[in-house]
């Protein structure tokens, strides 16, 4: 919609409603929370009760409704819109209006830019390396930081910016390259991968030379599931969000066209599970469905896959021919805060993944941390009371707001709080939840 609007600044003017599907986007801070991580800058409506969905017989997400100058509903679509099409259509319609004397122009004005009151804005994914590294993707501030965690006194220090801070799509070196609400993150040698999400890109980042460069996606959005292999960087890539590196593969997970694709060597891109249809459907890899896939980590032969808006975890085979199956989860409009075993356990909106031994869950709609033995398909909470908020102390006491990314180092599990813009720490052995404070 940036796109269109950029085309027909004075003509167009946007007005969103949000008609939540789980609980937790009900509430009206995780709304606001969502516009500002967006930088939405037109109205939205919040409509918890679908009172404007069903006045619009909206069916689908999202449902794009065109009005025209003289009140009239000229068309409506659901699903993703083609931004030059609709640009186009815009643009056959206006003179028309503008001879009828119905149209009104207005200057567009945007909002200041917020001043940058916090260390991180909206923290998504994280990734350890050797020793006390720690990658953070930043992604509010469209940057990845490179910390050295200091345990003892539970900090950590900020080593490396990696990007402008800008939003934007720009390779060079680190301070000026620019990144897009960037996520995912693997590393090979002093190569850092980076899922540049809002570019539906991915990055290489050459630590030792201190050069960003791009190896696979066009920078504009792919409007069809990727379908056959060829040069990754001709491959118009939709909202790459997680990485898991298998050298020489790279698994990218496409949560806007519910796939997972596979990068040879920086050579070939290639579909790997996933058909491109929104459903919990397992089976052969390649006929499976997911519901917007947002992280993978492997180990054991085996992918797992974080789908949350079935709220389920999923498990491909990387050993044989691949065959994807579900652990958790029963369908798109199948949620809920229960732990047990396999079938019995629900979910909400799960986004984060890390395995150690147990796989670890980002919970995130339940505000939990939770963890799944993968023999038994056991899932029990880990940490988290439960309700929103920032609480540090005991593993049931301690409060998280819309946790995302996981990573375990040794007995520490880091944890994204993605809603409170913070790093919080894990500690398995005491069974205690504190905050790492970052200093520059």
């Amino acid at each position: 919609m940036r796109r269109v609007q950029s085309r027909h600044p004075f003509e167009l003017v946007l007005l969103g409603v949000h008609a939540p599907k789980f609980p937790a986007e009900r509430d009206l801070a995780h709304l606001r929370a969502a516009v500002r991580q967006l930088g939405i800058e037109h109205p939205v409506v919040q409509d918890p009760d679908h009172v404007v969905w069903q006045a619009w017989a909206a069916r689908a997400w999202p449902t794009v409704a065109l009005v025209d100058p003289e009140g009239r509903v000229i068309g409506m679509a659901s699903g993703e819109i083609d931004a030059d099409k609709l640009g186009d259509t815009l643009g056959r319609l206006i003179p028309v209006y503008e001879a009828r004397g119905t149209l009104a122009r207005a200057t567009p004005t945007a909002p200041p830019p917020a001043p940058r009151s916090r260390t991180l804005a909206h923290p998504s994914k994280l990734l350890v390396t050797s020793g006390s590294t720690l990658f953070v993707a930043d992604s509010g501030h469209h940057r990845i930081l490179q910390l050295e965690v200091d345990d003892a006194h539970r900090s950590a220090r900020i080593e490396r910016e990696i990007g402008s801070g800008t939003p934007g799509f720009a390779d060079g070196a680190l301070d000026v390259a620019r990144f897009h609400d960037p996520h995912g993150m693997a590393a090979s040698g002093s190569t850092l991968y980076v899922a540049d999400t809002g570019n539906h890109a991915i990055r290489a980042v050459d630590l030792a030379q201190g050069i960003v460069r791009t190896i696979a996606g066009t920078g504009s959005i792919g409007h069809a599931p990727v379908q056959d292999g060829g040069d990754p960087l001709r491959i118009p890539l939709r909202s790459p969000w997680s990485l898991w590196l298998d050298r020489p593969r790279l698994f990218v997970a496409l949560a806007g066209s519910h796939q997972v694709v596979v990068i040879e060597d920086e050579l070939d891109l290639r579909p790997f599970a996933g058909n491109g249809a929104e459903r919990l459907h397992d089976g052969p890899a390649l006929q499976a469905g997911f519901n917007q896939p947002s992280d993978l980590v492997g180990g054991g032969g085996a992918l797992y896959i974080a789908d949350p808006e079935a709220s389920a975890i999923r498990r491909v085979s990387l050993i044989g021919r691949p065959v994807v199956e579900t652990l958790v989860g029963a369908g798109l409009f199948d949620w809920g805060d229960v732990d047990g075993f396999g079938p019995r356990v629900r979910l909400q909106h799960p986004m984060g993944l890390a395995l150690d031994g147990l796989l670890y869950v980002a919970d995130t709609y339940n505000h939990r941390i939770k963890h799944m033995d993968v023999a038994s398909q056991q899932v029990a909470a880990l940490a988290g009371s439960g309700e929103p908020g920032h609480q540090d102390g005991g593993f049931t006491r301690a409060r998280f707001r819309r946790p995302e990314g996981l990573v375990v180092r040794g007995r520490h599990l880091f944890v994204a709080d993605t809603g409170n813009h913070v790093i919080r720490v894990c500690d398995l052995g005491s069974r205690e939840v504190w905050t790492l404070t970052i200093a520059d």
